[in-house]
């Protein structure tokens, strides 16, 4: 009967996330960045404000999306300058 209950309430904790606004329709709720573009809840990107760079992930708040600093800086990557190997190549005259 636990068992039961509890895969009950997994199964049902994400359709409860749904924010339902009147007459029953479901609404969306997302963050934007700086070009407005969507950002799904849970997504987390670099922002830079007044000068600060920080990773942020996209939160509900007393039922408002906003962006909740997780980590100072930012990861990225850059290309690096290998060096080449060298490779042997097949003489494809040779049998």
């Amino acid at each position: 009967m636990t068992r039961l209950a509890l895969v009950f309430l997994l199964c049902a904790t994400p359709a409860m996330a749904d924010v339902v606004g009147p007459k029953g329709k479901v609404q969306d709720c997302y963050c934007t960045d700086k070009s407005g573009s969507r950002i799904e809840l849970g997504e987390m990107i670099c922002l830079q404000v007044d000068g600060r760079m920080f990773t942020a992930q996209c939160q509900m708040s007393l039922n408002v999306p906003m962006w909740r600093e997780v980590q100072e800086g930012c990861l990225s990557s850059g290309l690096v300058d290998w060096p080449k190997l060298d490779t042997p190549t097949l003489d494809q005259n040779a049998t």
